[in-house]
């Protein structure tokens, strides 16, 4: 059976990717932060996030699933790695 995925490590993953591809401090990019209230994200920026995970865990993001927060795209991955 595959290893349940670890929701730490793909927080860290996103918060790495925000950091890189924007000027924001890694502290701001909590769990419950709204990628477009709290942490001023364009769609642009959200789908050059989603494009590196998608890289990284070799999966598909479908970007109709309403992910607004930084806990509702870590659930998404994490079950989608789950599935694999």
């Amino acid at each position: 059976m595959a290893e349940k995925a670890d929701q730490n490590q793909i927080l860290q993953e996103i918060k790495d990717i925000v950091v890189d591809q924007t000027d924001l401090d890694a502290d701001k990019i909590t769990l419950d932060a709204n990628f477009k209230d709290n942490l001023e994200l364009d769609s642009l920026d959200i789908f050059e996030i989603v494009d590196a995970l998608e890289d990284k865990y070799d999966i598909e993001i479908d970007g109709d699933e309403g992910m607004e927060t930084v806990q509702d795209l870590v659930t998404y991955v994490a079950n989608k790695l789950d599935e694999k």
